[in-house]
């Protein structure tokens, strides 16, 4: 048995929505100090909808493929659809991944959450903390994960 799905190798190989927003409405970062992998999210919403979605993902194949997966997850969805993504979701869009690389698809939801929660404070939505928690809803203002 392989490694890697061929989903996995895919969006590794061919990562989509790559690159940087300049005028995003929404930016999340999550990173994992133990790996080193860090990933950036980047969003523009439109009447509530995720109209374009980018990422920069330093690290290894799986996050890669995790950041490319979840982006292609949420673009063209509503804020409410995204924050219901998560890891689970991620990795089983990817066709699984290995039990030491579960990590990556958690940097993905929680890159992903960041973002949201930039933008509900740059357009001083307030935040559900049901919806965000764990993340940065607990961090002070101005604070960044």
């Amino acid at each position: 048995m392989a490694l890697y799905s061929e989903k996995v190798m895919d969006h590794f190989r061919n990562p989509r929505n790559v690159g940087v927003i300049p005028d995003a409405d929404g930016v999340g970062e999550a990173g994992n100090a133990k790996c080193g992998d860090i990933m950036k999210i980047y969003l523009k919403i439109s009447d509530g909808t995720i109209t374009d979605v980018k990422f920069e993902t330093f690290g290894c194949g799986s996050a890669i493929a995790s950041s490319s997966m979840a982006t292609e997850m949420i673009k063209g969805k509503r804020i409410e659809d995204a924050l219901a993504l998560t890891n689970k979701a991620v990795t089983e869009a990817l066709g699984g991944l290995p039990a030491h690389k579960l990590h990556c698809s958690v940097l993905a939801e929680e890159a992903v959450k960041a973002a949201l929660l930039d933008y509900y404070r740059k357009n001083g939505i307030a935040c559900d903390e049901a919806l965000l928690a764990p993340h940065a809803c607990a961090f002070g203002e101005g604070e960044t994960r």
